[in-house]
C-alpha cells in the first residue's frame, strides 16, 4: 500500500490536468473551425468587395488567392494551425502588414481594459456582498439585491453609451473618445475609466450575489458558530474566516470574467473609439479582410480559454478538498 499513494497521486492529477486542456484545445479548435466558415456563411465575395466592382477577374482571383479562399475547408483549416505552430498569423492581404504585429500592438490596450473592468468589479462587488451577508434581509440587503439584477441586465454598450452622454458629454469630467496621449500615464487612466466602468457594471452585480451567497452558506456552518458563541467578533469573522472560504467558488467566475471580458471590451473600444483588439476585429470584419479577423478572433477565444482554465486550477487547488483528492493523501492501516 505504501507505493500506490505516489501513483495514485500522479495519475488523478495528470488525469485532471489532461480532461482540463484537452476540453480548452477542443474549444480552440471549434473556434478556429467557425472562424474559418465565417467568410462561407457570409453572402458575398470578400475579394470581389475590397476591390470594388471595377476589378479585373485577373485581380479578384490574386487576391482571393493571397487570402486562402480559393483553397478548400480542410486546406484551410490545416494550414492555419500549420502557420500557428510556426508562430505565423500570416500576412494581411490588402496591405501586406505581418499581422501578428497587427494584434501586437492592440492587444495590450484589450488586456489592460479588462483587467481594469475586472479590477472595478472586485472593488465595488465584494464590498457590497460583504455587507449584503453581515445582515442578509435587511434593507441594505434588499437595495443591494435590486442594484446588483439591475446592474446584470444593462447590457455594455448601452451602459457605454450613458456613461459617455452623461459624463463625458454633459459633465465633461472625462474625455469623450480615444485611449490617451501615448507615455502619458495620467492621460491614459483618464481615458480608461468610463470605458473600464461600462465594463465593470455587470460584473459588480454578478460577484456581489454570487459572494453574498458563499458567504451565508459558509456562515452557517459548524465552525463559523462555533466562533460567534466564543465571542469571536462579526467583522473577523467575516474578513478573516468566512471571505477566505467563500472566495473559493467565486475565483472561477472571476477566471471566466477576465476571458469574457476580453471579449467583450469590442463594444467598449468601438464605441469609446479606444485602439485594441476589438475593434480591429470589428474593422477588419466590415471591410471584409477576413485574413486579420481570423487571427484577432482566435487570440480573443485563446485568451478566454486560458484566463478559464487558470482560474479553474486556481480554484481546484485552493478548495482543500478537491486539492487532498487531486495529491492524494497516504493510505491509512
Amino acid at each position: 500500500m505504501s507505493a500506490l499513494p505516489g501513483y495514485f497521486m500522479s495519475y488523478t492529477l495528470l488525469r485532471h490536468l489532461f480532461f482540463k486542456l484537452a476540453s480548452s484545445a477542443l474549444a480552440i479548435v471549434g473556434a478556429v473551425a467557425f472562424m474559418l466558415l465565417l467568410p462561407r456563411l457570409i453572402p458575398g465575395d470578400a475579394a470581389t468587395v475590397i476591390l470594388g466592382p471595377r476589378a479585373t477577374p485577373e485581380a479578384v482571383a490574386a487576391l482571393r488567392s493571397r487570402m486562402g479562399l480559393d483553397l478548400s475547408f480542410p486546406e484551410q483549416f490545416l494550414g492555419f494551425f500549420a502557420r500557428l505552430f510556426r508562430g505565423d498569423f500570416g500576412v494581411d492581404a490588402v496591405n501586406s502588414r505581418p499581422i501578428a504585429q497587427l494584434i501586437v500592438a492592440a492587444l495590450p490596450n484589450t488586456i489592460i481594459l479588462a483587467l481594469s473592468a475586472m479590477g472595478l468589479a472586485l472593488l465595488f462587488g465584494v464590498p457590497l456582498a460583504l455587507l449584503s451577508a453581515r445582515r442578509p434581509g435587511g434593507w441594505f440587503d434588499r437595495v443591494s439585491a435590486f442594484a446588483s439584477v439591475g446592474f446584470v441586465a444593462a447590457p455594455s454598450f448601452v451602459v457605454s453609451i450613458l456613461l459617455l452622454l452623461f459624463f463625458a458629454k454633459r459633465l465633461g469630467w472625462f474625455p469623450v473618445l480615444g485611449a490617451g496621449e501615448p507615455g502619458n500615464i495620467p492621460d491614459q487612466l483618464h481615458h480608461l475609466v468610463l470605458p473600464a466602468f461600462a465594463l465593470a457594471v455587470g460584473w459588480i452585480g454578478y460577484i456581489a450575489r454570487l459572494l453574498r451567497s458563499s458567504l451565508l452558506e459558509v456562515l452557517g456552518e459548524a465552525h463559523i458558530r462555533t466562533m460567534q458563541a466564543y465571542g469571536v467578533s462579526e467583522g473577523r469573522i467575516l474578513l478573516k474566516y468566512a471571505l477566505k472560504l467563500a472566495w473559493i467558488p467565486t475565483l472561477a467566475i472571476v477566471g471566466m470574467g477576465i476571458g469574457e471580458l476580453l471579449g467583450g471590451a469590442v463594444f467598449a473600444e468601438v464605441i469609446f473609439n479606444r485602439p485594441g483588439l476589438g475593434t480591429l476585429v470589428v474593422k477588419a470584419i466590415l471591410e471584409r479582410n477576413y485574413t486579420i479577423a481570423q487571427g484577432g478572433m482566435f487570440v480573443i477565444v485563446a485568451l478566454f480559454v486560458l484566463a478559464t482554465l487558470i482560474a479553474d486550477l486556481l480554484q481546484s487547488f485552493s478548495d482543500p478538498r478537491e486539492r487532498q483528492r487531486l495529491i492524494g493523501q497516504r493510505a491509512t492501516a
